[in-house]
């Protein structure tokens, strides 16, 4: 029997290069020479000094000053980057429907520059801001699509013995939502990649330890596990960019992958799926919402790609509802037909596997 992208290898081993779960594509290449080394540890030593200095600043910066230049910055970073411009665009291409050259998707890739550069201001003031202001900010035990709430389909679960798994994309703030719900006393964690910048790393988990959250490395899988049969909350976001072994999905008419991980850890613990978003509201408030959960019953192939599809439609519909808001810096489709056309062939040897 087949497997999604080494699916089996991901809930054996997070570590494994090419494991949707251990990917991470903003993680640079490990250095090897001293010199390397060096400099690698001067950049990380650089970009923690360079954080902490623009945190305390804009601290001390009124919001309708500090707004206002910042998104001049990102928005001129968005014509002084080409590279990332182009990703911006196909990604906003894609969302819309309309060619990479339409002004309304220019348009579009230019409002998400402004809305992160929105996101990384707030995220930058709350150390500075009472450590219970994701219970101000995020608007409270919002219902979700299945008409129940969050904490209520979290206990519900938790009196199973089940764990509950919340993915998301990056769109508004995970980060809020997390904080939110580990203040109210729910066991919350986050899964993310400690090697891109592990000083700058540990400098963010500070803020998210303030409110309860306990992020896990994404090698330590005794930790996940162990987590989900507590059974607790385990948020990760899903949106890391295209990977030819990931999982055939469709997402706005296209064909691309996404991880595995999720329906595997799902299969093998009995945790539920739980898609979330926490939209930014025009008054400065989120909104959170959560979608039906998704029940994976065994780890074949088949069953995997059911369950990460329901992922990726709940995905979709996320970005589609406030598109300026999903800021993801890596290409999410792959380019070449060639490679869409691989996927859909896998697709349909996986339904008719004769």
């Amino acid at each position: 029997m087949g497997s999604w992208g080494g699916a089996e290898r991901e809930v054996r081993s997070l570590s494994d290069p090419n494991s949707g779960v251990a990917y991470a594509p903003h993680r640079p290449d490990a250095a090897t020479t001293r010199v390397g080394k060096a400099v690698r540890r001067a950049r990380e030593r650089s970009a923690v000094r360079g954080y902490r200095a623009a945190a305390a600043a804009i601290s001390r910066v009124p919001v309708r000053l500090s707004l206002p230049l910042g998104r001049a910055v990102f928005v001129g970073s968005y014509f002084a980057w080409p590279k990332k411009r182009q990703i911006i665009l196909s990604n906003a291409s894609q969302v819309l429907g309309l060619p990479a050259g339409d002004r309304r998707v220019r348009h579009l890739a230019r409002r998400i520059y402004g809305t992160y550069a929105q996101f990384i201001i707030e995220l930058m003031r709350l150390p500075s801001l009472p450590h219970d202001e994701p219970l101000r900010l995020v608007k409270s035990d919002v219902g979700g699509r299945d008409g129940d709430s969050f904490i209520a389909l979290f206990e519900r679960l938790r009196a199973e013995g089940r764990g509950l798994i919340a993915v998301s994309a990056h769109i508004g703030s995970i980060d809020l939502l997390a904080g939110a719900f580990a203040l109210r006393g729910l066991p919350t964690y986050g899964l993310a990649d400690d090697s891109a910048y592990p000083e700058l790393f540990e400098e963010m988990n500070a803020q998210r330890r303030r409110w309860k959250i306990e992020v896990i490395p994404w090698r330590n899988l005794r930790r996940v596990f162990k987590a989900l049969r507590e059974p607790a909350i385990l948020g990760l976001v899903v949106d890391w960019g295209y990977r030819s072994d990931g999982v055939p999905v469709r997402l706005f008419g296209d064909w691309t992958t996404l991880p595995a991980g999720p329906a595997m850890l799902a299969a093998k613990t009995g945790a539920a799926i739980v898609p979330v978003v926490c939209r930014r509201m025009e008054d400065g408030t989120y909104e959170a919402l959560h979608y039906e959960p998704i029940e994976v019953s065994d780890s074949t192939p088949a069953e995997l790609q059911r369950a990460t599809q329901q992922i990726a439609t709940a995905i979709e519909d996320m970005i589609a509802t406030a598109p300026e808001q999903w800021y993801i810096f890596k290409p999410i489709w792959p380019q070449a037909q060639a490679e869409k056309d691989e996927l859909g062939a896998r697709m349909a040897q996986l339904a008719d596997p004769g």
